[in-house]
């Protein structure tokens, strides 16, 4: 079974609701330094005073005190499911699924975990039984719509033969996850999130810097997770466009077990692994510039291949152009002139 990075969740002995968790600096070459500061001034690299991505970049304090509760804090999202693998052939080509409760869920892996994939298939041909209990990282992608609900898939890590031999086996029961990200709201969820981004190494701040744009937004995008927490320690960080900036405030950093519900494609709350913590680990994030480069090669080659976007979503634009491609037939009611007067009701009569 593929071996994991668990966090080491020792209790903490303070009070206070919220602590600070800047990590302590790695050791770093002048040029290494060198790119991560330039890439923190790109907006690639979360600062020690990392703000909210929507928001700008906050001043780096190179004389900041380190008053880190846990230093082994890491962006991470991982947790056990049970349910029947299903491998369904169509063509040449062979899709994988999970079917937990009445609902069905795609499986991924990535090209790093495909022996754990493979031996997945091996154990099920080898015992005849589909029902299996995976090690998997939640894949929720989210859509314009903000009451379009997410697709939610599994990217499988490992499976468990019933040994009990991995740490996060022993940590999770069934259906349980390990959550830890920055928690807020974002546009296109109704539902407050925690959001998981990359965790910052100099390897992938390497991978970055000889990627394309479009390889970089990828590989850089964070998984925004809907989590129902009921009377929660801290409120989830909402963005006000129209405050100023020193009074946005700016997510927390969370580490929480949460349980995934399937009847509602997100997770509930179960305990609290460390208290909040206002600072973040280090981590990776697009830049607006990167974003913008990609999307117009996307635009690019789907227009090169007979292929655009479809009509733009939500409300008309000023000249009515949306709702004018959109809209068949007559419109009803005759809106000239002045609206017809109602007629007086009856008086009753009087008994």
């Amino acid at each position: 079974m593929a071996s994991t990075e668990p966090i080491n969740n020792k209790p903490t002995k303070t009070a206070v609701p919220l602590e600070s968790a800047t990590p302590k600096p790695e050791q770093v070459d002048s040029d290494t330094q060198n790119q991560v500061n330039n890439l923190e001034k790109d907006g690639v690299v979360s600062s020690k005073e990392q703000s909210q991505p929507a928001l700008q970049e906050q001043d780096v304090t190179e004389n900041q005190p380190d008053t880190t509760s846990d230093s082994s804090a890491l962006f991470q999202a991982i947790g056990i499911i049970t349910g029947k693998v299903n491998f369904i052939l169509e063509g040449d080509n062979q899709r994988s699924t999970i079917t937990i409760g009445n609902k069905e869920y795609p499986l991924f892996y990535a090209s790093r975990k495909q022996r754990a994939f493979e031996a997945l298939k091996k154990e099920i041909e080898a015992t005849g039984e589909p029902t299996q209990r995976l090690v998997v990282y939640p894949k929720f992608t989210h859509f314009p719509g903000r009451d379009q609900p997410p697709n939610v898939g599994f990217q499988v890590v490992g499976f468990d033969k019933g040994r009990q031999s991995e740490v996060i086996s022993q940590q999770l029961q069934d259906m349980e996850f390990k959550l830890c990200g920055l928690w807020q709201f974002i546009p296109v969820c109704r539902t407050p999130c925690i959001s998981v981004f990359k965790n910052f190494t100099k390897e992938r701040l390497s991978y970055i810097k000889q990627s394309e744009p479009a390889k970089k937004v990828k590989f850089m995008k964070a998984s925004h997770l809907p989590l129902f927490w009921r009377d929660a320690l801290v409120p989830p960080f909402r963005f006000n466009p129209k405050a100023p900036k020193e009074e946005q405030g700016r997510p927390v950093f969370i580490q929480i077990k949460a349980k995934f519900v399937p009847h509602r494609d997100a997770f509930e709350f179960d305990s609290l692994l460390e208290l909040p913590q206002e600072k973040p680990p280090r981590f990776l994030k697009a830049s607006k510039d990167d974003k913008a480069t990609a999307m117009a090669q996307k635009k690019a080659a789907l227009k090169a291949a007979g292929k655009d976007f479809g009509p733009p979503r939500g409300k008309p634009t000023a000249e009515g152009s949306s709702a004018e491609r959109t809209f068949k037939g007559k419109p009803k009611g005759d809106f000239k002139g002045k609206p017809k007067q109602m007629p007086k009701p009856k008086p009753k009569t009087q008994q």
